[in-house]
C-alpha cells in the first residue's frame, strides 16, 4: 500500500498502459481524492471537476451521507443474491417508485445492463400484450444515440468506433433522426410491429443536443397513439441534472418505461434501475430475468441515501439557477471569440462547439489547457466539450469556472 500511495502521476499511468486494456483515451491527470465539487491529483494540485463522471457524481465527490450509508450497509449485510429476500431491496423499490411515479422498479447495476433491461421488456410486452408475432418486433432508436456498449447497443449504434469489427449485430431497430417528429410519426404509420421508441431526452454523448421544445410531448403522444412504449433513457440526464428530476419533466412526459443510472448512487456504487407500470412490468416473471448483483442490500441503501440527498439540498433547482448563469455568462463571450460557435444544454449539462473540424485536435488541446488551469473536463465527437460540475457546485464556485474557461479560450485566440 505505501508503495502505492507514493506513486507518481507518470508511474500511474504507465502502469495502466501496461497493465491495463487501452478501451479509454483518458485526460492525462491522476487523481486520488475528491470532495464536493473539488479533485486532487496525486502530486496535491486541485481542480474543479467539470464532468462528474459523467453525471454519476451529480451529489459531489464523496457525499457524507452517501458515503456513510454504504458503510454501514457493507458492514451489515452486502449481497444475498435474489436466492432470498433482504431486509433493503422492498424498501428501496417503495422509495423510488413513490419518487417517480410508477408501479414497480427492475434493480441492476449499469446503466447499459438496464437499458438491455428495458429493451427485454419492451420486447416480452410486445409479444405477450400488444399481439406482435414472435421475433418481428422493432424498436425505433435515434441516430447519433448513446445507450451503452454491449453487443445489442452497438448494434444501433452511429460510431464507428464503438461498432467496428463486433459483428454480426443484433436486428430489430430502427433509426430515426432525433428532433424529427415527421421520421417518427412515419416509421410508426409504415409499420405495425413496433414495440418501443428508446429515446434521450437530450443527447449527451453526442454533444448536449437538447430536442425542439415540444418534441418529447409529441413523440409521447405519437407513441400513445400507435400502442407503441415510449422508453426514456435518462442514465444521464436524470437524477436532476438539467434542472429538474427528470429531463422529460420539463415537458410533464410520463414514459412508459424509465431507465436510470449514474447519479443513482451519486457515483459511490454501481446502481441503475429500470421503472414501469404494472401491465408492462408484470411480463417478467421468475427466471426470465436477473443478476447477481442487482438489488443488493448496498446498492438499496446507498440508492436511498443519494436520492435524498437530491431533495434535501434542492439538487434540482440548483442546476436550474446556475445553468442559466453559465449559459448566459458564456453568451456574454462568445460574440467576442471566433473560437466558440455556441454555447448549449439544460440545467448544469452545456456543451460548447469548437470552431473546428471534429477530426481537429483544437478541443483536446483546451481540455489541457483548462487542466493546467485548474479545471477538468473532456471534448466529444472532436469539436465539442461537455461541461457538467456536480450540482452542490454553488454561485461563487460557478463564476469561478466560468472565468478559468473564458480566461482559457481566450488564450487560444492568441
Amino acid at each position: 500500500m505505501a508503495v502505492l500511495e507514493n506513486l507518481t502521476s507518470q508511474q500511474a499511468i504507465d502502469l495502466e498502459n501496461k497493465h491495463g486494456a487501452h478501451n479509454y483515451h483518458p485526460l492525462p491527470v491522476v487523481l486520488s481524492r475528491g470532495e464536493g465539487v473539488y479533485v486532487w491529483d496525486v502530486e496535491g494540485k486541485k481542480y474543479y471537476d467539470f464532468l462528474s463522471a459523467y453525471s454519476a457524481v451529480n451529489q459531489g465527490h464523496c457525499h457524507p451521507k452517501i458515503i456513510g450509508a454504504m458503510m454501514h450497509q457493507a458492514q451489515t449485510l452486502t449481497l444475498t443474491s435474489r436466492a432470498f429476500y433482504n431486509d433493503m431491496l422492498g424498501t428501496y423499490e417503495e422509495y423510488v417508485t413513490s419518487m417517480f411515479g410508477f408501479d414497480k422498479l427492475l434493480p441492476m447495476n449499469t446503466g447499459a445492463e438496464a437499458v438491455e433491461t428495458a429493451l427485454k421488456i419492451c420486447r416480452r410486452w410486445a409479444y405477450q400484450k400488444k399481439g406482435i408475432p414472435e421475433n418481428q418486433a422493432k424498436i425505433i432508436v435515434c441516430e447519433n444515440n448513446f445507450h451503452g456498449r454491449t453487443t445489442t447497443i452497438i448494434s444501433f449504434s452511429n460510431d464507428p468506433v464503438a461498432k467496428k469489427d463486433y459483428g454480426p449485430y443484433t436486428e430489430g431497430f430502427i433509426k430515426i433522426e432525433y428532433d424529427n417528429l415527421q421520421a417518427l410519426e412515419h416509421t410508426l404509420e409504415s409499420h405495425s410491429d413496433i414495440a418501443g421508441f428508446l429515446v434521450e431526452p437530450i443527447q449527451g454523448e453526442a454533444g448536449v443536443y437538447v430536442p425542439s421544445e415540444g418534441y418529447l410531448t409529441a413523440a409521447k403522444a405519437l407513441c400513445e397513439k400507435h400502442n407503441v412504449l415510449f422508453i426514456a433513457d435518462e442514465v444521464q440526464t436524470g437524477i436532476a441534472r438539467t434542472g429538474k428530476l427528470l429531463a422529460v419533466d420539463h415537458e410533464d412526459v410520463k414514459p412508459d418505461i424509465l431507465v436510470l443510472g449514474k447519479a443513482l448512487s451519486g457515483g459511490a456504487y454501481p446502481v441503475s434501475a429500470v421503472l414501469a407500470n404494472d401491465p408492462i412490468m408484470e411480463v417478467i416473471t421468475p427466471g426470465s430475468h436477473g443478476s447477481t448483483f442487482g438489488g443488493n442490500p448496498v446498492a438499496a441503501a446507498v440508492g436511498i441515501a443519494a436520492l435524498e440527498v437530491v431533495k434535501e439540498e434542492q439538487l434540482a433547482e440548483n442546476a436550474m439557477e446556475l445553468g442559466q448563469v453559465f449559459r448566459e455568462e458564456l453568451n456574454k463571450f462568445i460574440p467576442s471569440c471566433d473560437l466558440v460557435q455556441s454555447v448549449r444544454g439544460k440545467g448544469l449539462l452545456n456543451a460548447i462547439v469548437i470552431n473546428d473540424t471534429e477530426d481537429s485536435s483544437t478541443a483536446w488541446d483546451i481540455c489541457m489547457a483548462l487542466r493546467d488551469n485548474g479545471l477538468l473536463a473532456k471534448p466529444t465527437h472532436g469539436n465539442i466539450i461537455r461541461f457538467a460540475p456536480p450540482l452542490v457546485m454553488n454561485h461563487e464556485q460557478l463564476l469561478d469556472c466560468v472565468s478559468i474557461i473564458i480566461k482559457t479560450l481566450r488564450e487560444f485566440e492568441k
